[in-house]
């Protein structure tokens, strides 16, 4: 086995560790990619190019909060499904997703002839009036692209985690 092999193989059983490291999410504290690094056994040099290798090659998406919108005070939350021509699905789905009031929007593919809705926005407020007020605000934005609407009421939290590697 060569050099550069050997090279390689110790890169990526360090990713590993690395991504088992943050998996659940970074130390809140002054430096968390120095925590991290001294975890995995790097510096925080080295694991910052590592994930930057990782976010390069499509391993990590996003670092990103993720908020506990009820400990928040924001109890109602609702995910509106939308009907979008699909000629102004990408332009509006934006134009959604920049809403400070919508947390997640995403485009899905259809499921006809029972699902015909392709644009979905998750929104959350303090009351049912507030979420009543983004929904129509959205359906203002959308305009005649849309053609139908649904919402689909939370009841629970569920456990909002992403892939677990062990």
């Amino acid at each position: 086995m060569g050099l550069k092999h050997s090279k390689q193989m110790a890169k990526e059983a360090l990713a590993k560790k690395v991504m088992a490291a943050t998996q659940t999410g970074l130390p809140i504290c002054d430096r968390p990619y120095q925590v991290i690094a001294e975890q995995v056994g790097t510096t925080e040099d080295e694991l910052l190019d590592i994930m930057q290798d990782m976010s390069s090659q499509g391993l990590i998406r996003r670092i990103g909060l993720v908020p506990n919108h009820y400990a928040l005070g924001y109890r109602f939350n609702l995910m509106t499904v939308w009907d979008v021509d699909d000629s102004e699905i990408l332009h509006l789905g934006q134009q959604v997703g920049q809403l400070n009031f919508v947390s997640h929007c995403y485009q899905r593919p259809r499921k006809a002839p029972d699902w015909n809705y392709n644009l979905f926005a998750m929104v959350h407020g303090r009351s049912e009036d507030d979420v009543a007020q983004q929904v129509e605000t959205i359906q203002q934005l959308l305009g005649p692209a849309c053609r139908d609407m649904a919402q689909l009421n939370s009841l629970k939290i569920l456990k909002k985690t992403g892939l677990r590697i062990r």
